[in-house]
Order: structure tokens, then C-alpha cells, then sequence
């Protein structure tokens, strides 16, 4: 029998019970498949409480995370990725990055079990203005921007590190800072930055996340969504609260 980390089944209790919260995530699990080659073979890393396959149940979905799950096809860990070379057309993520202890291994991993042309499509938390006073005083992960996004160059997994450990500022200063931008593309020359865009400014932190409270209904949630659509050029750099990043393995070039 499997014995389920009590955070992860927490997650699954709210999940099943706030519409509101699977109305918000649907709209991300759909953004990051519609980012993917169409009809491929796709991983899910970090699958969590194992809902993507909600938003295309009939999408070649293999699920990983580091904690075991009735749900999750395999468990294993981001950074020592147990599939060949070139297995997958598509990987997707949501809210993994900012928990990967080296997330130079992990996308090093990505390049090599994605084939060319496929893609890494990512959501996670984006910071703002606005969103950094969400995160830093009521959310419990911690945001530390003055961190190395891709950390060491000889870094080592450590085994008995809490897979609940996080930054949330990684992906924002790994995809928004010009620094570490160049650092990431001097390092992985294999990807190329096709999408990279600011998600979510009210319904995401009025649904509650993963807590037991919520201030929407989940027909409430989805025309805030709609709405943010139109709001996202003019507001999304102050307070949005995700950000997507889509990164595709270049095809090598022909002789």
C-alpha cells in the first residue's frame, strides 16, 4: 500500500473540494498542453495531487513526482530523470521549478529526455510588485531574490532534502533578469525561449491556492480568467501572480 505524504493528500481533499480552484488550474494545465506539439508523448513532472490529465484525458501522459501517489505513474526525482534519450515531444510543470534544489540539473535532464523540436512548457509563481507582498507575508514558501537561479555548476542532488523546499523567486529571476537570462542561455545553448508571459492577477489569490478557503465560485473564477486576458498588458508587470515560460530543444541543423 502506498503511503501518501500528508501535504500532497491534503492538496487532493482541497482540490476535490473547491471548483473554484480546479477551474484556475484547468486554465493553466490547458495553457501549457496548447504550448506542446500536438498529439505527442508528453511527461508531466511534479504531477502533485495528479490532475493534468483532467484537461485532455485522452492526451499520452506519463506522470512523475518525488513522492509517491496511487496517482503518479512514476516516482522519481526532476533531477535524475529515469527515461532514454529523446523519449518525450513535450514536457509540462506547475509550481516544480521553484522547488528543484539544482535546477541546472533538472533542465539538463529536460534537454536530454526531450526530442528536438519538443518543448518545456512551465507555470509557476511569477514575482511582482504586488504579488511579492502575497507571497513574502501570507504564502509559507519563502522568496529570496538575491538567489543563484541555476546554482552551481558541479551541484549534486542531495537525497534527504523536504521536496517541499522552495524559492519562489527562482523562475522570475531565471526568466526575467537579464543577467541570469544570458547565464541561462550560455549555459543550455540546446533550448530557445519561444513564450514567456505574466499569468493571473485576481482570481488565482481570491480562489485561496491549496488552503481551505475561498472567496469564488468556480463560474466566478473562470470569467475572472477571461477578464485578466484583456487586463494583462497594462497591469501584468505590477501585480500579476504566474509566470509561463515555454522553452523548445533546437533541431540540429542540417549539413
Amino acid at each position: 500500500m502506498t503511503v501518501i505524504d500528508p501535504r500532497l493528500a491534503e492538496h487532493r481533499r482541497v482540490w476535490e473540494r473547491k471548483p473554484a480552484l480546479r477551474a484556475v488550474y484547468g486554465d493553466y494545465h490547458r495553457r501549457m498542453l496548447n504550448a506542446l506539439p500536438e498529439d505527442g508523448r508528453y511527461l508531466e513532472v511534479g504531477s502533485g495531487s495528479g490532475n493534468l490529465r483532467d484537461a485532455k484525458p485522452d492526451a499520452d501522459v506519463t506522470t512523475i513526482d518525488i513522492l509517491p501517489t496511487p496517482w503518479v505513474d512514476v516516482c522519481a526525482d526532476a533531477q535524475t530523470l529515469p527515461f532514454p534519450d529523446e523519449t518525450f515531444d513535450g514536457i509540462t510543470m506547475l509550481d516544480v521549478l521553484h522547488h528543484i534544489e539544482h535546477p541546472r540539473v533538472f533542465f539538463a535532464e529536460a534537454l536530454r529526455v526531450l526530442k528536438p523540436g519538443g518543448r518545456l512548457a512551465m507555470i509557476e509563481p511569477g514575482i511582482t510588485p504586488v504579488s511579492w507582498l502575497f507571497y513574502n507575508f501570507l504564502h509559507e514558501e519563502p522568496v529570496d531574490m538575491s538567489a543563484d537561479p541555476l546554482g552551481p555548476v558541479e551541484a549534486k542532488p542531495d537525497p534527504d532534502k523536504d521536496p517541499f523546499d522552495s524559492n519562489q523567486g527562482i523562475p522570475t529571476l531565471l526568466f526575467k533578469r537579464q543577467e541570469h537570462r544570458i547565464a541561462f542561455a550560455e549555459a543550455f545553448p540546446g533550448f530557445t525561449l519561444v513564450d514567456r508571459q505574466w499569468l493571473s492577477l485576481f482570481a488565482y489569490p481570491m480562489t485561496g491556492g491549496f488552503k481551505s478557503w475561498s472567496l469564488l465560485s468556480a463560474g466566478a473564477a473562470e470569467s475572472l480568467v477571461r477578464l485578466e486576458q484583456h487586463l494583462m498588458p497594462f497591469i501584468g508587470s505590477i501585480m500579476a501572480f504566474r509566470l509561463m515560460v515555454v522553452l523548445e530543444k533546437r533541431k540540429p541543423k542540417r549539413s
